[in-house]
Parts: structure tokens; sequence; C-alpha cells
């Protein structure tokens, strides 16, 4: 009997730390900081929150870190709760990742980078029409929003080696463009550390609610809006079957990543106080950016196409990296039998999972062209960190279950780091469920869209 094709582990430090830090760097860190302030008003508050979020994310990479050394296989979070919580919370999961998670969010990438495509050639591609075949008309943000989706889909089929190394480029990129933010701000923007004992509470803060300027309200929208800045930061767990020494590399990855992050974060945001007072910041266009803003005052009006650039570096470095790790979660459900059965084959050439690669592709671009991935991304914010909060509870569960398991790394400050990330993401649920109940019940809706086809699946996978 031929031996099937099997995945190799061919993605090192480097690479897998790329992945990451990657998907955790979008848009951010250049759009949050305006609402931020509006939320806030004291730009010390803000600085504190983007540390405490980051603190938060951290917590978490040290759960996954530990799960991660201790079962490195490809599929990440679906794995765990296949083996913490059983079959029917691990399809659950795999599911809302295929369906909206990741795929909504990849849809959202590759129409922001055709939107910042846009703005960089001075809307030129806005006004482009084409006709298909059938007399339907599609525009040119979608026709560049679907090439850059597919052309790093093409990428991502070619070898895990090679997608590791264009991750680790991307986000080189990607880390060197937020650091020049600073740097020349510091450099160039004339500022006043004056600045940091000012309010912004009087800006415009176009767009933002008066519920969510000041008080319990701000500190829960500013924190929200940070950790969404640094969502992705459990990217790699998908990945953990094709990572090189798994055990002394994954723990790396998942810490080093989100060090590097926090720092980046709140290095760009002091750079941001220094040259504009808080009360600039919060009067900052909906429609602009702080970064757009600061940079403005050395360069000039060219800041603006500057600035489209970078944004679309970032959001391609971010889509390259959501595409390659998260793939790996419906091959690991077809492997299982929960999923299609082909998208678990493995190319023989690439040895990467083609299949699972292509399909998460073409369901991304039918969100794409429908432009619902907006409104049904909103809603998976609560199902996401119902998500991460069982990934991290599955820590205590396997500290019981697989006490004699081998433990390259231990969860630092085990079992109160832990419980206080749990704590605080059952915290963020109430607060997100009252907040905003609809997106929430939407959110839990579509986890449940996914129970008839579990049981198809199921059933399926148990017949002869």
């Amino acid at each position: 009997m031929t031996q099937q094709p099997q995945l190799t582990r061919g993605i090192g430090l480097l690479g897998g730390m790329a992945v990451n830090v990657g998907n955790i760097i979008g848009t951010g860190v250049f759009l949050k900081s305006r609402v931020m302030t509006c939320n806030l008003g004291d730009p010390w508050w803000v600085l504190t929150v983007w540390l405490v979020a980051g603190l938060l994310a951290l917590a978490g990479a040290l759960c996954y870190a530990e799960i991660c050394a201790m079962l490195p296989e490809s599929g990440g979070d679906y794995i765990y709760m296949n083996r913490a919580y059983g079959r029917l919370t691990s399809f659950a999961f795999g599911w809302t990742v295929f369906a909206i998670m990741k795929t909504g969010s990849q849809a959202a990438l590759a129409v922001g980078f055709a939107i910042f495509l846009n703005v960089a050639l001075g809307g030129q591609l806005e006004a482009l029409q084409f006709v298909l075949p059938a007399g339907l008309h599609i525009g040119g943000l979608s026709v560049v929003a679907l090439t850059v989706l597919w052309l790093v889909t093409a990428a991502n089929c070619v070898s895990v080696a090679a997608s590791g190394n264009t991750a680790a480029m991307l986000t080189l990129i990607k880390v060197g463009i937020v650091l020049a933010v600073a740097v020349t701000a510091f450099l160039f923007g004339h500022g006043d550390w004056a600045h940091l004992s000012t309010s912004g509470a009087t800006g415009s803060c176009e767009g933002v609610a008066a519920s969510a300027r000041g008080g319990v309200g701000g500190v829960g929208a500013a924190m929200l809006g940070a950790l969404w800045a640094y969502d992705g930061w459990n990217n790699v767990a998908p990945l953990s079957g094709e990572v090189r020494d798994p055990q002394r590399n994954l723990p790396r990855m998942f810490l080093g990543g989100i060090f590097a992050v926090i720092a980046l974060y709140v290095a760009v945001n002091l750079a941001y106080f220094y040259v504009l007072t808080p009360q600039q910041i919060a009067s900052v266009s909906a429609q602009s950016s702080v970064a757009t803003e600061v940079i403005k005052m050395f360069v000039g009006p060219a800041a603006v196409s500057l600035v489209a650039v970078a944004l679309m570096f970032s959001s391609m470095g971010s889509l390259h990296a959501s595409v390659l790790a998260n793939s790996r979660v419906p091959f690991a459900m077809a492997r299982d039998g929960l999923f299609f059965r082909s998208l678990a084959k493995v190319s023989p050439r690439s040895r990467v999972p083609v299949r699972a690669v292509l399909a998460q592709a073409l369901w991304a671009s039918v969100l794409t062209l429908s432009g619902s991935y907006d409104t049904l991304t909103d809603s998976v914010v609560f199902a996401s960190w119902l998500f991460y909060g069982l990934a991290a509870g599955s820590l205590f569960i396997f500290r019981r279950t697989l006490a004699d398991a081998v433990r390259p790394y231990r969860a630092w400050g085990y079992p109160i780091v832990p419980a206080i990330f749990i704590l605080l993401t059952v915290a963020l649920l109430i607060a997100s469920f009252i907040a905003a109940p609809r997106q929430a019940l939407i959110g839990l809706g579509l986890i449940a869209a996914g129970l008839p086809f579990y049981f198809y699946w199921t059933r399926r996978s148990r017949a002869p």
C-alpha cells in the first residue's frame, strides 16, 4: 500500500515568529489610537491600555506555549479542544474558523489592500468597472482584492518553508514601517513631551459614541480596540505540526512575537503623542489616520500616499500569515472525518495541504464579493474570545488528564496567570454581550449553524 504524503517540519524560529507578528500587526496600530484617545482622554491611560491589552495577550500566549509544545500537531486549537472537550466543541471551533472567523478576516484584508492601493493611486481603481461574460459587472476594487487573495494563496501552495520565508520577509517590512513611523516622528516631528500631560477630551471625536467617551464605557471600548489590534497572537498554533524542533521553538515563537509587538505598539503611540497633542489626535478625521497626520508634519501631502502604501504592505503581510496558518484547521477537520475528506490530502510535491488552502481561498472569495464579511466578522469577536478562553482552559484539563506527558515548557505563573486570563476573558464576553447583544447572538448563531453539518459528517465518518 502506497503511503500518503505527510506534512513536513519546514518552519524555523524566524518564520514561525513572523507568522505571529505578521498576523498581529495589521491596521490597528495606525487607526485605533484616535478612537482610544477619544475613549480615554488622557494619553497615559491610552498607553496603559495598550500595555494591559498586550499583557492579556501575553497571558494567553503563555498558555498556548505550553499546550503547543506538548501537542505539536497541525490544527492548533482544533486539536486541543478535541482532546479536552470532545469532537463537538472542536468542530464548532473549526466550523467558525472556516465559515467566517478567519475567511472573513482574509476577505477584509484583501479588500483593505485594494482600498489602500486606491488611495495611493488617487482614487483611480474606484472608477474602474469590468463586464464579465455573463453580463455581470465587477468593480476595480473587487478585482484587485481577489487578485491579491489568490496570489497569496498560490504562494502558500509552494512549500511550507517558502511560505515561512515569505512571512518573515513581509513581517520584517511591516516592522520596519512601524519603526520608521516612530523613529522619524521622534527625529523630525519637533514635538513636545508636555503633550502627555494634556487631555483629548475636547477633541471632535468624529463617529465615536458619547457612551464610549470617558468612564467605564470608555475604558471598555478602548480595551476592545486594543485587543482587536493584538488579535492573531495565537496564529502560529495551527502550524505546530510543521515547525522544526517544536518543543524548543514554539514557546519562543509565542513569547518573542508578543513581546516584540507590545514594544512596537507602545513606542509608536508614544511617538504619536510626542508630535501631536491628544486634542489633535482626537480630532483626526475618521477617513484619515493618526500616522498620516504625524507624517504630514514633516513630509506634507505625500504622507497620504506613503501611509496608504504602508497599510497595503501591512494588509498583505497579515493576509499571507492568515492564509498560511488557518488553512491547517479545515485540513485537521477533514483528517478526522469532520469536513470534506478531500481536504485532508497533502501534495506529494510541496507537502502542503493544497486542497484545504484552495478551499479556504474559494470561500474567502465568496465573502469578498458578497461584501457581508464586515457585519459577520463584527459578530464573531464574541465567538473568538469564547474559543480563546476554552483553549486556555484546556491547560488545566491537560495538567490533570495528561499529567505524565512530556512538557518541554511550563506556563509561567501557573495556575494564577492562566486563571487571570480566563477570568478576564469571561469578563470580556459578559461585557460584549451586554454592550452588543445582537452581535453576540449572531456569533452564537453562526456557531449553531454548523450543527447540522456536524451530525452529517459524524454519521458519515462512522459509516463502513
